[in-house]
């Protein structure tokens, strides 16, 4: 399935081809905090919630038909901060992205059931980008990197999770983009494999709020695909947000210390696990970001979707336009416009 699949991820997203829906409706997640264990597998920095869970979060409606159960989180990431993320926005790749996974409670009992299933996993993606004021929560995980830096036998857990550094200041997230408008599609929401826990280091990761954890934005991207995992199953919705989420340079410099093998032969770093991007084979992204002016008649009580608009990216910013891709690039947002 992985060689010979027509609708498998990552994707690199082509802001000009996104295609506008007006029936896509805002994404909900259950507010309620949970906790898990974080391990290092060897492969993958992987959260995942405790299996004794008595109150399990749920993801649902935007283009969801049914409630998904939050399962795991994968942590994707660059050994610079050129690359690192699976999914790239216009060519571009951000240093890092996690990936939210949930299996459909409705239809399934477990991801296990539901991975081979249509309509069975979520995936919801949240790019990485640097910043001086990181993400509250993601500083919760990132506290306890130092705790899975190698694959092999557990570490011993802390009694309490690890303190959360108190923050200052605020910064505004940046668009990803600001996506196109056309016509509607049905999405097959499918599920994604990654089941078999491997052993590695691993430590508890307490009370995680993982709506505190998504960018403050209603918009995103929605595509038909797959796993990024071996077994690559064509059964994965994917939701990717419209704005990063921050991390600090020094919390960067952590993940990228994590090793693949154990203390006494760790082998390579952990970073640049991103799967190479895959083709869209004529597939839609479809999107719930629309412009002010979209030539609809204001007489209209629900817009229609018109084949025939079009947009475009204007340039990226001065520093990306000059630079591309260096080290260290600053918050980036790309703006597009119809055409005439």
């Amino acid at each position: 399935m992985c060689n010979k699949g027509r609708r498998q991820s990552p994707i690199n997203v082509e802001p000009e081809k996104l295609l506008f829906d007006p029936y896509l409706r805002s994404l909900h997640i259950d507010k309620h905090k949970i906790s898990g264990t974080l391990h290092n597998t060897g492969q993958s920095l992987v959260f995942r919630v405790e299996k004794d869970t008595k109150q399990h979060v749920n993801i649902s409606s935007g283009p969801l038909a049914y409630r998904y159960q939050f399962e795991e989180i994968y942590f994707h990431y660059g050994t610079d901060n050129n690359q690192g993320s699976e999914h790239h926005i216009h060519g571009y790749s951000f240093p890092g992205e996690i990936q939210l996974y949930g299996f459909n409670k409705e239809l399934y009992h477990n991801m296990s059931e539901a991975q081979h299933k249509a309509q069975g996993i979520v995936g919801i993606s949240l790019m990485l980008q640097i910043g001086d004021t990181p993400n509250p929560e993601l500083r919760i995980i990132t506290s306890a990197f130092n705790k899975v830096l190698y694959k092999g036998k557990p570490s011993s857990p802390p009694p309490t999770a690890p303190a959360n550094t108190a923050l200052r200041g605020t910064i505004r997230a940046p668009s990803l983009m600001q996506p196109i408008f056309a016509q509607r599609l049905r999405l097959c929401f499918r599920a994604a494999p990654w089941l078999i826990v491997e052993q590695g280091s691993s430590t508890p990761i307490r009370h995680i709020s993982l709506r505190s954890l998504l960018p403050n934005t209603e918009q995103y991207m929605t595509y038909e695909g797959s796993t990024t995992h071996p077994g690559c199953w064509e059964s994965t919705v994917w939701i990717i947000l419209n704005k990063p989420i921050y991390i600090t340079k020094q919390e960067l410099y952590a993940l990228r210390k994590l090793m693949q093998g154990s203390e006494q032969t760790p082998k390579a770093p952990l970073g640049n696990n991103a799967r190479p991007l895959q083709a869209l084979h004529h597939r839609t992204v479809r999107t719930n970001i629309d412009f002010a002016n979209t030539g609809v008649s204001k007489t209209q009580s629900c817009p229609t979707m018109y084949k025939d608009m079009y947009y475009k990216a204007n340039r990226w910013t001065s520093e990306i336009s000059a630079r591309g891709r260096e080290r260290g690039l600053p918050d980036i947002e790309s703006v597009f416009h119809s055409l005439p």
